[in-house]
């Protein structure tokens, strides 16, 4: 077996789609994850907090190729040039259900089910010319795409319901938190008629994208990369503050329902939502850090990797340094990989860790 990719959600299926279009055949790789749909932890969590587009934007799909986006893909099949016109100017935000038909698209026409084997990785070990994945192997290439380590849920909120979990709104709701997850549901549940406490420490940032659009850029890159470790792991600790879009979309619902005394802002619990009645929706994201992965932990304490704060040490290419040499390969994808590329959490993000990966397995640049 060539190469393996550990994991089976979203950031698996970019690399395997992005491994598929650079010659690899199936039976040179090996998917292990515990879900056979890559979609079905994101499309719960998404449906959780009835989001209805994306965030990121036309270039945010999984095929391997940039072109075409899927601006091109909506407007071919409207026969419109309404999502072209919106992408030239960043508005334009595929839906959720176009992004998951086309994730279904991808996992059909790059043959991911044939690579596929239910199994759920507790370790991986550098030997001679690769790796082993649970004893077994050896694999040359093996990238790491394990996700987020669970939800994070706040202290002192103890029936508090995710809002990444499945749930409907009472008449009185609490919302803990402040990033996309809490504006949506600020949103959902004004929408259903219930009262609304945001219970949050800090006005959130409004950014269209999850970081900065020069994050996104080579110049941007190299800039991040050659900045010291303290102060790149300063610029990751700023990127994670809680963060929503501007615009009126947001907004405007708010204004509306702060006049009519539906919405207010708390910093701190204050009764709101220990009183009987009030819903509590914790939308407080994920565990950060490796720490929080046990497969991501025990790599660490057996081959005594390098880290920083939260962060294991990458190369700029995703590569993990000590265990990728010109005989074997260690990358890491998703928000793992946030060391080599700040906004490793999204689609641009998996990519980016893929295409390098797949340099690594073809021996291309």
């Amino acid at each position: 077996m060539r190469c393996a990719i550990v994991g089976s959600g979203l950031a698996a299926l970019a690399t395997y789609a992005t491994l598929r279009h650079g010659g690899v055949p199936p039976e040179q790789i090996v998917v292990l994850g515990t879900h056979e749909d890559p979609t079905e932890v994101w499309r719960t969590r998404a449906a959780s907090i009835r989001q209805a587009r994306m965030r990121s934007e036309s270039e945010g799909h999984l095929a391997a190729a940039s072109f075409p986006g899927l601006a091109v893909r909506e407007a071919l099949r409207r026969g419109s040039p309404a999502p072209l016109l919106r992408t030239a100017v960043n508005r334009y935000h595929p839906s959720v259900h176009d992004f998951l038909a086309h994730a279904e698209s991808v996992r059909r026409r790059t043959g991911w089910d044939r690579s596929l084997r239910a199994s759920r990785v507790e370790c991986v070990r550098a030997v001679d010319g690769g790796f082993t994945i649970d004893g077994e192997g050896t694999f040359p290439h093996v990238l790491l795409a394990t996700g987020h380590a669970g939800l994070a849920r706040p202290e002192g909120f103890p029936g508090a319901v995710h809002a990444y979990e499945p749930h409907e709104y009472a008449p009185k709701v609490a919302v803990v938190g402040a990033g996309m997850a809490a504006a949506t549901e600020w949103l959902n549940a004004l929408d259903a008629g219930a009262e609304v406490v945001s219970i949050r420490r800090r006005e959130p940032l409004r950014r269209p994208l999850n970081v900065p659009r020069p994050f996104f850029s080579k110049r941007g890159l190299a800039a991040y990369h050659a900045s010291t470790p303290e102060l790149r792991a300063a610029t990751l600790r700023e990127l994670s503050n809680a963060s929503y879009p501007p615009g009126e979309a947001w907004d405007e619902p708010l204004r509306h329902a702060e006049a009519e005394g539906r919405f207010r802002v708390e910093a701190s619990p204050n009764g709101a939502a220990s009183s009987n009645g009030v819903q509590v929706i914790a939308a407080t994201g994920f565990r950060r850090g490796f720490r929080n992965d046990p497969l991501l932990a025990d790599l660490v304490e057996a081959h005594g990797l390098a880290t920083h704060d939260r962060w294991i040490v990458l190369d700029p290419d995703s590569t993990v340094p000590g265990l990728t040499d010109a005989s074997r390969t260690l990358s890491l994808a998703g928000v793992a990989g946030q060391w080599a590329f700040p906004a490793a959490d999204t689609i641009a993000g998996a990519k980016y860790a893929a295409r390098a990966f797949r340099r690594r397995v073809c021996g291309t640049h």
